[in-house]
């Protein structure tokens, strides 16, 4: 059985819908947000030191998962950009790269593209092109595992339309990306539908991550190497699925967040979304909020679907900080030392959602502000 397209059936004693997972997590930050190519060196051995925060199979090749999110490496995107389309990129905040996950069939690989091209139009932003993201398998590697279950990866450019600023073009960003996820993953007529997966699609920050052992992720993504990828933050994650299958997709950083631990009250986070959505509105996205539906999306691990409702938060006009304390509150009820306008604020949040209760760690980003909270 090929486990690395999807989650098996449940089966004995293992069931699909109690996966939980531990892992390492870190970042690296430039407290004035200057970027330079060493912010990259540093995390990568960041990385590398969690190697036993991390796992492999039955391969010392092949690991559980491993990754990096950093700022968008304006430089690099433009340097890319023009060697491959031959253009001048707009200027920062009005175009996005992020990188895809893709079939491995050509024909399914063009039918993704097409889908994505499309949402793109629907929502009146302009499409770039593609690039194919150079890697290394033999150069890093990589397990006949971590092979079986390789995506085709892509580079993804979009410019945003005219009069919109960045955040507005974030928002839209967020339902291509959401729209293109449910149409296609779900799409019972590509046999490698579960390849498809979107890392990110953003004008801040770009995930390079994988079926990676911590040693693996810079050898294995060439842009990483470049001189000229720079950043200002980046967050690594080295994934250990205790009890979890591990695939392509499922490694992280994911798209706002890394985490460590479990969240024990998944069943119930998911289900309320999911009630929620009935009477959900959104002064942003107006009768667009649909399209947003379900925020919790299926395969996910249990931090895929916490990063899920966090984005679903921050699109909806929420800081990081206030989505985090929402989200993961301390323990206030008892808490004697605690402010009242703090208290207070924490029981404010509780009337509208439930804690996502671990044991946890998370590390989160927006691209600007770069943080960690324990639950």
């Amino acid at each position: 059985m090929n486990t690395s397209f999807g989650f098996p059936e449940a089966q004995g004693l293992y069931d699909p819908s109690l996966e939980k997972d531990s892992c390492g997590v870190g970042f690296v930050a430039h407290i004035k947000g200057k970027p330079s190519h060493q912010i990259v060196l540093d995390a990568d051995q960041i990385l590398r030191n969690m190697d036993h925060r991390g796992a492999c199979g039955c391969e010392s090749n092949t690991g559980d998962g491993a990754g990096i999110l950093t700022g968008l490496p304006v430089k690099f995107m433009a340097k890319v950009a023009k060697d491959n389309f031959g253009i001048d990129l707009p200027e920062a905040g009005k175009f996005a790269a992020g990188n895809i996950f893709l079939p491995k069939d050509e024909s399914e690989r063009e039918h993704c593209r097409k889908v994505i091209g499309e949402l793109i139009i629907k929502h009146g932003q302009k499409l770039i092109g593609w690039r194919v993201v150079p890697v290394d398998a033999d150069g890093a590697d990589i397990g006949p595992t971590a092979r079986s279950g390789e995506p085709v990866i892509e580079q993804l450019f979009v410019a945003a339309a005219d009069g919109l600023n960045q955040e507005e073009f974030e928002r839209k960003l967020y339902l291509i990306r959401k729209q293109a996820s449910h149409a296609l993953r779900g799409d019972t007529k590509l046999k490698q539908a579960l390849l498809f997966y979107v890392c990110s699609l953003s004008t801040k920050v770009i995930i390079y991550k994988g079926m990676l052992t911590p040693a693996q992720v810079m050898p294995y993504y060439r842009d990483l190497n470049d001189p000229d990828y720079q950043t200002h933050l980046a967050m690594v994650h080295s994934r250990f699925s205790t009890n979890t299958f591990p695939s392509w997709d499922r490694a992280q950083p994911l798209r706002f967040m890394s985490h460590n631990g479990e969240i024990n009250t998944l069943r119930g986070n998911s289900n309320w979304m999911r009630a929620r959505e009935g009477n959900a509105a959104s002064e942003i996205y107006g009768d667009q909020l649909p399209g947003l539906f379900p925020v919790v999306e299926p395969h996910c691990s249990d931090s895929g679907t916490f990063d899920n409702c966090l984005e679903f938060l921050l699109m909806n006009g929420r800081t990081l900080q206030e989505a985090v304390m929402m989200m993961v509150p301390e323990a206030w009820q008892k808490h004697e030392t605690m402010s009242e306008d703090k208290r207070g604020m924490y029981e404010y949040f509780s009337t509208m959602m439930e804690p996502w209760d671990g044991p946890a760690s998370i590390v989160f980003t927006d691209g600007h502000y770069i943080g960690a909270t324990l639950d």
